[in-house]
């Protein structure tokens, strides 16, 4: 955890003073053009990745970058799959137009489909062309897009479809030639926790100079919180929020909540996914567990702040954005004792093995018992969540992108 934090803390120190002197070469003193795609903008779900999508581009003013986003035109109609397909046979750059009224806006119609289908057929990233080129593209997702007279920057967020492909969906070969594809093109690869870059650098054969983790940002402002739902008392539930899959261990978390013997509900806040239809059943079996569906944003926080603490033992992690949440909220934490979520869990919570039910089962019977315990955990947290502010994050941005303005080549070429 320290080599972690210092790594992220030394790439600040290093690059700002590069950064500032090359915004005031390059544009004249005008902040250097940062675009983002807008598919995760667009989510509303509230994944962490969504969510890692709106903090990067809320922050990338503070960061000294003008934010440009590339949408693909949310407002029309996708094309029908066959005129998708005639489109993709085209191998020349699309081109983003700004809208009239939004300069800011970037549209390519259809672009995220259209790609997945181009790669489908090509094997590689789709071009994007602009007028005006950003001196940084920084995809928020492995997309196979790369942009044309920029920097190209990926966030990888994790490699569980690589490393665990029994715990999600998403096909394993495929998303491997993806990533493959974009390495070819990627002048930095973006990741969330130092567990992840070691893991970047080693499965996918990366030098390790391409790799930079930045952490994530966590917003979770002081509000009014709203009324909890019917049944629930404050301080008086174990919380688990997120996306109810298996690698969320959630059927493990259910199991240990009943054998530790608490009298306190588990709720369960997250979207239905689709294919854990078994996984819901099984929770529904369980009489402790309280289960809720999305929730906006405001009273998830309002949720979280007031839980005896957040369940988390996961089996896999790029980040663990609730764990943070938590902590900034003041909610004790029990996760992982493995890879991303114990460097960013940074010794303010109670860690267990995920693959023990028992363990687990122990750690609530703590947590609901412990007073002194939870006090410590809340202390610690809130120390901990420091390190993921807005303003640290928007540091550690400026010195990602001045590290993408200091690679060979020079900037107005690459525009």
């Amino acid at each position: 955890m320290t080599q972690a934090l210092s790594n992220i803390e030394r790439l600040a120190r290093v690059y700002d003073p590069a950064y500032v002197h090359r915004v005031e070469t390059l544009n004249g003193g005008s902040p250097v053009r940062v675009c983002i795609e807008g598919r995760m903008l667009n989510d509303g779900e509230g994944t962490g990745v969504s969510i890692y999508a709106r903090t990067l581009c809320n922050c990338l003013g503070e960061a000294g970058a003008e934010a440009l986003i590339l949408d693909n035109g949310g407002s029309h109609p996708p094309r029908s799959r066959a005129l998708r397909w005639l489109a993709a046979t085209r191998r020349r750059p699309r081109l983003a137009e700004a809208l009239a009224d939004m300069p800011d806006m970037l549209i390519v119609p259809d672009l995220f489909r259209e790609a997945q289908v181009f790669f489908n057929m090509h094997g590689r990233t789709l071009p994007v062309a602009f007028e005006n080129p950003p001196v940084v593209m920084h995809w928020t997702y492995p997309v196979p897009l790369h942009a044309v007279g920029a920097r190209n920057l990926y966030t990888i967020h994790d490699l569980i479809p690589l490393t665990h492909p029994e715990l999600t969906p998403i096909p394993e070969q495929r998303h491997a030639r993806i990533l493959r594809a974009i390495l070819e093109r990627a002048d930095l690869l973006v990741t969330v926790t130092e567990a992840m870059r070691t893991e970047i650098v080693e499965r996918l054969g990366v030098d390790s100079d391409r790799v930079v983790s930045t952490w994530q940002a966590v917003e979770a402002p002081l509000q009014a919180d709203p009324p909890l739902p019917n049944g629930i008392r404050s301080g008086r539930y174990f919380l688990f929020c997120g996306r109810v899959e298996r690698r969320k261990n959630l059927a493990a978390i259910a199991a240990a909540h009943t054998i530790s013997g608490s009298a306190l509900p588990l709720v369960i806040v997250g979207p239905h996914v689709p294919g854990e239809e078994s996984l819901e059943e099984t929770l529904a079996a369980y009489p402790g567990v309280r289960r809720l569906p999305y929730l906006p944003r405001r009273e998830l926080l309002g949720l979280m702040r007031r839980a005896r603490a957040l369940l988390f033992p996961t089996l896999a992690e790029g980040f663990g954005l609730p764990i943070v949440e938590a902590m900034t909220l003041g909610c004790p934490v029990l996760t992982s004792d493995r890879g991303a979520t114990v460097e960013v869990a940074g010794g303010a919570a109670l860690l267990v093995d995920p693959d023990r039910s028992e363990a687990i089962a122990a750690a609530i019977g703590l947590l609901d018992r412990d007073d002194a315990l939870c006090a410590r955990l809340r202390a610690q947290g809130f120390a901990r969540a420091r390190y993921f502010t807005p303003e640290r994050y928007a540091r550690r941005l400026r010195a990602l992108y001045a590290r993408a303005l200091a690679l060979p080549g020079s900037v107005e070429a690459v525009r």
